[in-house]
């Protein structure tokens, strides 16, 4: 199969997972890049925040549309991750990519583990619990930095476990938090010399922003619980296959 193929029918699926569940797709951006399209851990990481960013973006318009995106939380969650963010960006650098690679893994097993012991919410509180979202955000912007994710694998679960979000607002918010933290890693990545393979990211960033919509229409046909299982599955099938492949 082609580069160009590939490019495509992998920024497809990982646009349907980020409009259905949020965090699903930056999750995914990576490994595809690495394991179907060559790419090292290093550029990857750029790749996919250019993708992610570009990516969440469109679907936040769409999930704001739809009333699905909690404003404050979401503004207080990228506001305290954006220095975070900025400095795991160039520290990660200086990681070997196998480190990397079982970090990414570890983080993404816990995250799925959160959600599965998490019962999805049937109400949900209008309060902004400051503490809780800054230190949550803190840690999100840093993991952003430092895997170049855009951070919503760990949003979604962190909104509906800390702050009570049910689980579409907890996705729609998750992508304002995935945007703002993807700029801030990217901001600091300029001065890398990570390669851009523009003729790959271009193609799996439009296939990715085309089937977003769908997976946000998707996702209006699917209960909470079960959005919030598939998204756990999901990344548990991603952190086994990582672990494995960072171990040999």
């Amino acid at each position: 199969m082609s580069t160009l193929v590939l490019a495509l029918v992998a920024g497809a699926v990982v646009g349907l997972a980020l409009g259905a569940l949020g965090g699903g797709g930056s999750v995914l951006t990576v490994p595809a890049l690495i394991y179907l399209l060559g790419f090292t851990p290093a550029a990857a990481a750029t790749a996919s925040l250019i993708i992610v960013t570009v990516t969440s973006a469109t679907a936040l318009h769409t999930h704001a549309t739809s009333g699905d995106v909690r404003w404050k939380s979401g503004a207080l969650f990228a506001a305290v991750g954006i220095a975070p963010a900025a400095a795991a960006a160039t520290l990660s650098s200086r990681v070997p990519a196998a480190v990397l690679t079982a970090a990414f893994a570890s983080v993404a097993a816990l995250a799925a583990l959160a959600l599965f012991r998490t019962p999805s919410q049937d109400r949900e509180s209008e309060a902004v619990r400051p503490a809780r979202a800054a230190g949550a955000g803190a840690g999100l912007g840093a993991v952003t930095g430092f895997l170049g994710v855009g951070g919503g694998f760990l949003a979604v679960p962190a909104l509906v476990t800390a702050l009570g979000l049910r689980m579409r607002p907890a996705v729609g918010t998750s992508l304002l938090v995935i945007t703002v933290n993807s700029l801030a890693a990217l901001a600091a990545r300029a001065g890398t010399h990570a390669p851009l393979h523009w003729a790959v990211i271009a193609p799996f960033t439009g296939a990715a922003i085309l089937a977003a919509r769908d997976g946000r229409r998707l996702a209006a046909k699917v209960s909470g619980r079960s959005l919030q299982r598939t998204f756990a599955v999901v990344l548990l099938a991603v952190a086994a296959f990582m672990l494995i492949d960072a171990l040999h």
